[in-house]
């Protein structure tokens, strides 16, 4: 499998789909799962959206606001690191890896970047009319769907509302593949 990220240090695997088909909803059900199997895991989510991730009138928000083109809000329980992009394009998720400390993940979970080359589940829900990407998509490994479908003898179909089934296949890939 081709991985065009070469800020990847550690392995990574991406769920792409149309919105609303519950890619966010199926990432907080596995990422306990994986965690369970002793697995650390980082998590990179793009957005088509501008987002807040501090609150007006907050020290951070207003320091931002000041001008601060980058702020980092730090306690002893977490760090968040705020950064104004120059540029208004749609960012690069190798760009984000060199950005984000992977030292101490095993893995990577990506939400979205489906343009990107890089290792993916699609998520399918037959009650959405969204044409599967599998066929134009070389870098999707599997599909997570509620209904059987005909595919490829390439691709690995996963029920999409059995989590510990897609966080088995997750393990099991990144033990195959990145040893």
């Amino acid at each position: 499998m081709l991985v065009d990220m070469k800020y990847a240090q550690i392995p990574i695997v991406g769920f792409v789909a149309a919105s609303g088909t519950g890619k966010t909803t199926l990432l907080t059900q596995i990422i306990p799962i994986l965690k369970q199997k002793s697995l650390r895991i980082g998590l990179i989510k793009h957005s088509h959206h501008d987002f807040e991730i501090d609150q007006p009138g907050k020290d951070s928000f207003r320091l931002r606001e000041a001008g601060a083109s980058a702020v980092m809000l730090v306690s002893q329980y977490r760090r968040a690191l705020i950064t104004e992009l120059v540029t208004q394009q749609e960012p690069q998720l190798d760009d984000q890896l060199k950005q984000f400390d992977q030292s101490e993940l095993d893995l990577i979970l990506i939400e979205g970047f489906r343009a990107e080359i890089f290792p993916k589940i699609e998520l399918h829900r037959s009650s959405l009319t969204h044409p599967l990407l599998y066929p134009n998509d070389p870098q999707i490994i599997a599909i997570a769907t509620d209904v059987a479908l005909e595919i490829p003898n390439y691709l690995t179909q996963l029920d999409l509302n059995q989590p510990e089934i897609v966080a088995d296949f997750i393990q099991n890939y990144v033990m195959k593949n990145h040893e």
